[in-house]
C-alpha cells in the first residue's frame, strides 16, 4: 500500500468544497485537485489513473459565489500605507479642544454627492437585460465620481487609508449586489427606518437618501437614533434637534439592549455582562409605533402592534420570551427566498408601487454597516430572529419578518454611501472589519488626539517626549501581554486592533457633537443649525 502524502487542513476544506460543487452540478473541482490531493479520482479507488481529475460533463454556470455579497471598499496603495505607518511612529499626538468633536453633516455629505439609483425597467425585460442595464448604470455612476470599476475594487482590508481615486471621497461600497438589496428594500417599503448610530449620526444620515425616499418615492422616513445608551443625554437631544431639519422625517431615540440606569464612569467602561431575554428590554419601540401611526394616519390597523407592546410591558421578560417562541399561526412569515433573489430569476416588485398593499405596513431598515439595523429588528420582534455580529457585513441580503398581522419588517444589508468623511472616523464607527485593516494606527491616532487614552487605559509614561499612535499601541501591548510568536516583541498590530474594538463596542466612548455644541454647552435651548438653502434640492438634482 503506497504511503499517503501529507494532507493539510486547507486542502481538506478545498476537497469538501469541491465535493459540494460536484453534487450540485456546478463547476469542476478547483486547483486543489491534482497530484498529491485526495480530491482527485485516485481518492479511495477511483476509476481513472492516479492523480488525474475525473472527466465531468460541463454543467450549468456556477450559481454559488461565497464572495458575492462581501464588502468591496476602495483601499490605499502600498506607498500610502508606508507613509501612514511612518507618521504614526514619528508624529506626536496633541490633545485637541472639545470643539474638535463637532461634526458638521454638510462637510460629510456635501452637494453633488449621490448614491446609485436603480435604472428604469419593465416586466418585458429578461433577467440578463435587466442585469446588464443595472451594471451599466452602476458603471456610469462610478465613472462620474472618478472611481475604478466595480470589478477592480479591492476588499475592505485597506479601508482605513487614503480616499478613492478622486483624492476627496472616502471609501464607499463598490459591490453592485449590495446596492441591489437596497433598491429592493426601498421598493417594497412603505416607511423607511434610517438607522443611525447616536455617537456619530452625521455619518449615518445621507441627505441624498433622505431626499430620494421622501420626495422621489413619496414614502415616510423615520430617523432612528440607535445606541443612545452610549451617548450623554444632552448630546442625543442636540442631535435630535439638528436632524429635525429633515422636515418630513421623525426622530426616534432607540436602544436595543440598554444598560441599567447608572451614570457612565469617566474611565474605561466595563464590558456588559450578557443577560437572558435582553431583546425584551428595548427602549424606543413605543415611540416608533407613535411615529408610524402619525405617518399612516389610520390607513392601516396597527392595533395588533400596540397590543403586542402592551402585553410585553405587563408581563415579565421570561413570559414575553416564551410567548415569542410560541407564536400563533399567521403571526410570523418565512423569510424571502434567498436563491431567487441571488439569481435574479424572480420577478422584482412592480414599478407601480401600491401603498399598504393587502393592508400590511412594511418597515424597511436601512443604514451603514454596524449601525444596529438587525439589533433594532430583533428588539422589535422580542427574539433573536436575525443574526447579529460585532463585525460589519453580517447581513448579506434582505430578509423579511412579520412583527404583527399588519406589520412587516425588512432588514437590509449595511451600505457605505459616498461621502467626504475622515476614513479614521469610519473605522471608529465600525464600518470596516477591524481584523482586516492594514493601517489601524491612523485611527488610533485620531482617537488618541480626542480622548485621553493613557489615563483611561492606565498606561505607563511615554518613553520619549510625548505619545505617538505607535507608542500608545506598544504600551497597550505591554500591559495586555501581546507578544509576537517568534521574536517575542510587542504585538503592536494586535494592540491597535484591541483599542479600536474598545471604541467600537462603546467602552471607549467617542461621541461626536453637533456644530456649536461646545460653545452652547449647558444652555437650556441648544442652537438649531439652519439648513442650507436647497441642500436637499441639490442632492435630488445630483
Amino acid at each position: 500500500m503506497p504511503r499517503k502524502l501529507p494532507f493539510s487542513a486547507k486542502r481538506k476544506k478545498q476537497q469538501l468544497r469541491d465535493r459540494r460543487e460536484r453534487k450540485r452540478g456546478d463547476a469542476p473541482a478547483g486547483p486543489a485537485s491534482g497530484p498529491g490531493s485526495r480530491s482527485g479520482s485516485g481518492e479511495r479507488g477511483g476509476d481513472g489513473p492516479p492523480g488525474d481529475p475525473p472527466a465531468e460533463p460541463p454543467g450549468p454556470p456556477r450559481r454559488h459565489d461565497p464572495g458575492r455579497f462581501r464588502l468591496q471598499l476602495g483601499g490605499p496603495r502600498a506607498e500610502a500605507l508606508e507613509r501612514r505607518r511612518r507618521r504614526a511612529q514619528e508624529e506626536l499626538l496633541e490633545p485637541l479642544p472639545e470643539s474638535a468633536l463637532e461634526l458638521d453633516p454638510d462637510s460629510i455629505y456635501g452637494p453633488g454627492l449621490d448614491f446609485p439609483r436603480r435604472p428604469p425597467w419593465s416586466f418585458g425585460m429578461s433577467p440578463e437585460e435587466l442585469r446588464a442595464r443595472e451594471e451599466a448604470a452602476f458603471g456610469h455612476f462610478l465613472q462620474a465620481l472618478g472611481q475604478p470599476g466595480a470589478s477592480g475594487a479591492s476588499g475592505a482590508s485597506g479601508a482605513s487609508g487614503a480616499s478613492g481615486a478622486s483624492g476627496e471621497l472616502a471609501p464607499f461600497e463598490h459591490n453592485l449586489e449590495t446596492w441591489r438589496q437596497l433598491w429592493r428594500v426601498l421598493d417594497m417599503s412603505d416607511i423607511v427606518l434610517l438607522i443611525a448610530d447616536a455617537r456619530h449620526p452625521a455619518l449615518s444620515v445621507p441627505p441624498a437618501l433622505a431626499a430620494h425616499v421622501t420626495r422621489d418615492l413619496g414614502k415616510g422616513l423615520v430617523l432612528v437614533l440607535n445606541k443612545v445608551d452610549l451617548t450623554p443625554p444632552a448630546v442625543a437631544v442636540a442631535w435630535s434637534h439638528l436632524l429635525s431639519r429633515f422636515a418630513p422625517a421623525r426622530v426616534v431615540p432607540f436602544s436595543s439592549a440598554p444598560a441599567p440606569p447608572a451614570p457612565p464612569e469617566p474611565g474605561l467602561q466595563k464590558k456588559p455582562k450578557p443577560r437572558g431575554g435582553r431583546w425584551g428590554r428595548a427602549v424606543g419601540p413605543r415611540l416608533l409605533l407613535e411615529a408610524c401611526e402619525d405617518i399612516v394616519g389610520g390607513a392601516v390597523d396597527l392595533s395588533s402592534w400596540r397590543a403586542r407592546l402592551e402585553r410585553a410591558e405587563q408581563r415579565g421578560e421570561g413570559q414575553q420570551q416564551q410567548e415569542e417562541e410560541e407564536e400563533p399561526p399567521g403571526e410570523a412569515e418565512e423569510e424571502e427566498d434567498e436563491d431567487e433573489d441571488e439569481e435574479g430569476a424572480a420577478a422584482p416588485p412592480p414599478r407601480q408601487w401600491q401603498r399598504y398593499r393587502h393592508g400590511v405596513l412594511t418597515l424597511g431598515c436601512v443604514g451603514l454597516p454596524n449601525a444596529g439595523k438587525s439589533s433594532v429588528l430583533n428588539a422589535l420582534l422580542g427574539r433573536p430572529a436575525v443574526g447579529v455580529s460585532r463585525a460589519p457585513g453580517r447581513t448579506r441580503y434582505f430578509q423579511t419578518h412579520f412583527l404583527a398581522r399588519s406589520v412587516r419588517l425588512c432588514d437590509c444589508p449595511g451600505l457605505v454611501f459616498p461621502s467626504r468623511a475622515p476614513p479614521e472616523l469610519q473605522v471608529l464607527a465600525g464600518v470596516y472589519p477591524i481584523a482586516q485593516l492594514q493601517d489601524p494606527y491612523s485611527a488610533v491616532g485620531f482617537l488618541g488626539s480626542r480622548l485621553a487614552l493613557p489615563p483611561l487605559l492606565q498606561l505607563r509614561p511615554p518613553s520619549g517626549a510625548g505619545w505617538t499612535a505607535w507608542e500608545l499601541c506598544e504600551a497597550w501591548a505591554e500591559k495586555r501581554g501581546y507578544k509576537t510568536a517568534r521574536a517575542a516583541r510587542n504585538d503592536v498590530a494586535r494592540a491597535a486592533n484591541g483599542i479600536l474594538r474598545l471604541a467600537a463596542e462603546g467602552r471607549l466612548r467617542l461621541c461626536m457633537t453637533p456644530p456649536g455644541y461646545s460653545a452652547h454647552k449647558g444652555t437650556r435651548n441648544p442652537p438649531k443649525k439652519k439648513p442650507q438653502k436647497n441642500s436637499l434640492k441639490k442632492a435630488k438634482k445630483s
